[in-house]
């Protein structure tokens, strides 16, 4: 998959920051496989660039390494023979060097660096104040293990901290953009692809290669040898050291204990020992923590839920990590057969309201109202629950919406449900105007659709 899709914002943030007189400094991280080299190179491909890809091997493995490669970015043979002990020399070699236009450096995989040598991160430190930081030059620091990333270049305790120009934590693309991977599929299609891949590039090239869904899963993930098998093990083995502790957890959250207090029961342990696990998982992006959007202090409200964020995570814990025997011992068959008959119900359908709520956001800014919100999220308590609720910061209105990923056209009874539920939400009560929405993967019923021609306050839009 040649094309590069999306990315506007990160690319803008990179052209500002080489276009600025001097020096910059970029941190730029993310998960593993979100597409942080693919972005680097596209940005670098019309400019004068090093590029180097540090491993884990010891510091001084990596600083001859760099010292071949700017050699060869100099063109200095002197150098490339030469036995270099401190790395400050090769980056006063770069900016001795002289340029038709503004170098970029770019270190991947910072985080080996810092993990080998931990006084590295002063060494860079001042090697940025006594030689880079008065040049024309940009640097760009990236690294994929996010909590080590942010500890070493962003955290108030780092020796770096406070020497950036910008910084860049990389997310999954979104699902708008998802079309440009798969121009020949239906929104149906897409959406299903998406409740799995998510926006995580490498996903979504591997599922490009094999075209039907299902043929997908069983390549890439009902299979041992597959790349997509025990990608969450890769991805949470780096970054935590207790994994089986996080997999509990996240085992426990798949299995719709959303709560602190359903999940400590699950795990017959106490609340207050998750606490520090729960972090580390909302800090990787892993899980995400929410709360009725209606509530003004989030952070203290008590009604928190908890929920797998990453859809691949979510569907391999709901439907792969409990059946890796089956897998194993070459009934991979079965599998597909259980994901077959539980996909739409157990996993697309909570995937297709985090879609929806995305479109909200398009929608909002597309004027679609006469009033642009602020909040977006769900609702509930004792008595209902609501896939959308958006709150102008005013409080005169307030959008409430269904999400149905379902088999039949939606009809009026789903509109008059939404209704009823919309005067049990304790926002804002008095002078009021409630505005719907309602999201239906398989359309609407013809009286639903004439109703919705004859009133300003609902909006049908159909996948």
């Amino acid at each position: 998959m040649d094309k590069f899709i999306d990315r506007e914002d990160e690319m803008l943030t990179l052209k500002n920051e080489y276009d600025r007189k001097g020096s910059s400094f970029v941190i730029l991280y993310g998960r593993r496989r979100v597409g942080k080299t693919t972005l680097i190179n596209e940005f670098i491909k019309d400019k004068i660039a090093l590029f180097f890809l540090a491993s884990e091997e010891s510091e001084i493995i990596n600083r001859k390494t760099f010292k071949e490669k700017v050699a060869d970015f100099i063109g200095n043979d002197i150098l490339r023979n030469a036995e270099i002990k401190n790395w400050d020399i090769l980056f006063k070699a770069i900016t001795d060097t002289t340029f038709n236009s503004k170098p970029v450096i770019v270190i991947d995989e910072f985080q080996y660096l810092g993990k080998s040598n931990p006084a590295f991160l002063s060494v860079f430190q001042r090697i940025w104040e006594e030689i880079l930081k008065d040049k024309s030059i940009m640097i760009i620091l990236c690294g994929s293990l996010i909590s080590m990333m942010e500890s070493q270049t962003l955290s108030y305790s780092s020796p770096l901290y406070g020497r950036r120009t910008a910084q860049i934590r990389l997310k999954q693309i979104p699902f708008k953009y998802y079309h440009e991977f798969y121009p020949d599929k239906s929104r149906k299609e897409l959406i299903e692809f998406y409740s799995i891949t998510g926006g995580v590039p490498k996903y979504i090239e591997l599922f490009s290669e094999n075209g039907d869904l299902y043929n997908s899963i069983q390549r890439c993930i009902l299979n041992p040898s597959g790349y997509l098998y025990d990608e969450p093990y890769f991805l949470l083995q780096q970054e935590v050291t207790e994994i089986g502790s996080y997999f509990s957890i996240i085992k426990a959250i798949s299995l719709g204990n959303s709560k602190l207090s359903a999940i400590s029961t699950a795990l017959e342990v106490k609340a207050t020992s998750l606490t520090k696990y729960l972090k580390t998982l909302t800090d990787l992006d892993i899980i995400e923590r929410e709360v009725p959007i209606t509530e003004d202090n989030p952070e203290k409200s008590k009604r928190g839920l908890y929920k797998i964020k990453d859809n691949y995570l979510r569907f391999w814990f709901a439907l792969i990590y409990s059946n890796k025997s089956f897998i194993e011992s070459g009934n991979s068959n079965i599998v597909l057969n259980k994901i077959k008959n539980s996909l739409v119900s157990n996993h697309i359908a909570f995937i297709y309201e985090d879609i929806c709520r995305e479109k909200m956001w398009e929608l909002n800014a597309n004027n679609t109202w006469p009033f642009y919100f602020l909040k977006l999220g769900r609702y509930w308590d004792a008595k209902v629950e609501i896939d959308i609720v958006a709150l102008d910061p005013d409080g005169k209105n307030l959008i409430v919406g269904e999400c149905k990923y379902w088999k039949e056209a939606v009809g009026i009874n789903i509109l008059k449900d939404l209704e009823k539920k919309a005067c049990n939400i304790s926002w804002e009560q008095k002078k009021r105007k409630v505005w719907y929405v309602l999201f239906s993967v398989n359309g609407f019923t013809n009286d639903l659709k004439a109703l919705a021609k004859e009133r300003d306050d609902l909006l049908l839009f159909e996948d």
